[in-house]
């Protein structure tokens, strides 16, 4: 199926802006690019509150953006995408805003440090300490409630990462984890980097580019805190949401985790958009694909809320 009208009228005024290809732009450059399209995705629906702290990390503090309902029924972290380099809490609030809105959650947007400043494992680490930050802090204000870990592309790598580790560490407790094109390998020889309808947005040029700023050390793309895919053992995860786009050179790689994780006996709900590209799913206000999404992860996270609900 080819992209669809709005995907591909978007990357035509993108072409005409003259911007370079993303591998070939510096980190800052790149960054830029980020702000210029948060402009276009308006500032979101209202929350009851939105408060910005600070998370004690090795080597200094991260911030968090809380985005708060009256009443939350449960807390979806939330880490944005970006390939470890770009992507921010301000260029994910409005994101975040409508998973409020929409799941009726309170959202933490965690702002890790990027690379190349902060190579591997920096990402990682930063967003255990956040996770680990948000449980006690919800904790400390009342009832526990229902943790989501949730993030699109390096914030799906990180979110699947998070997973594994809570198991690892015999806690905190995920409910499930919401993984939107996550990266989830570093092999960008397989059928989807390759096939020259994927090279969009995202191409596999621009990952390679994006792999060398975060993981330099090629040997350390294999450890399973940087290629989830590749544990020896994912058994005992909590179910998973994963979403993929057809025409994204991520596609292969997610499709993969989710079969893995449904090989070692966890619950997976798992969807290809087609027609969609890398990134579609966080272009709120601007892409009907985006909208498509969230309605898709709306859905699923009430079901698996509302299944926690019922008494055994």
């Amino acid at each position: 199926m080819a992209l669809d009208d709005a995907t591909t009228g978007f990357l035509a005024q993108m072409a005409e802006s003259g911007a370079k290809p993303l591998h070939e732009m510096t980190p800052a450059e790149a960054r830029e690019l980020g702000g210029m399209l948060r402009d276009m995705y308006g500032p979101g629906p209202e929350v009851a509150q939105r408060i910005d702290e600070s998370v004690p990390v090795d080597g200094g503090t991260v911030p968090i953006r809380i985005l708060l309902p009256e009443n939350p029924r449960a807390v979806i972290v939330y880490y944005h995408g970006g390939g470890w380099v770009i992507g921010s809490i301000d260029e994910s609030e409005t994101l975040g805003r409508n998973l409020v809105a929409r799941t009726g959650a309170a959202v933490v947007l965690v702002d890790y440090r990027l690379a190349p400043e902060h190579r591997y494992p920096v990402a990682a680490e930063d967003s255990w300490a956040a996770l680990r930050w948000t449980v006690g802090h919800f904790e400390a204000q009342g009832p526990r409630l229902p943790l989501i870990v949730a993030g699109d592309s390096a914030g799906g790598n990180i979110a699947a990462i998070m997973a594994q580790r809570a198991k690892a560490e015999g806690g905190p407790d995920i409910a499930l984890q919401v993984l939107v094109y996550p990266v989830t390998d570093a092999d960008v020889d397989n059928a989807s980097y390759t096939d020259p309808a994927n090279q969009l947005m995202l191409s596999r040029d621009s990952m390679i580019w994006f792999w060398d700023h975060y993981a330099p050390d090629t040997a350390s793309r294999s450890r399973p805190d940087a290629s989830p895919l590749r544990s020896a053992d994912l058994s005992g995860l909590p179910p998973a949401v994963v979403l993929t786009a057809e025409h994204d050179v991520l596609c292969d790689e997610g499709e993969a985790y989710a079969e893995k994780l449904r090989a070692a006996g966890v619950a997976v709900q798992s969807r290809r958009f087609e027609g969609q590209m890398h990134g579609f799913f966080t272009f709120v206000n601007v892409l009907p694909g985006s909208a498509a999404g969230l309605d898709y992860v709306t859905d699923q996270v009430e079901k698996h809320l509302a299944g926690r609900s019922q008494p055994a």
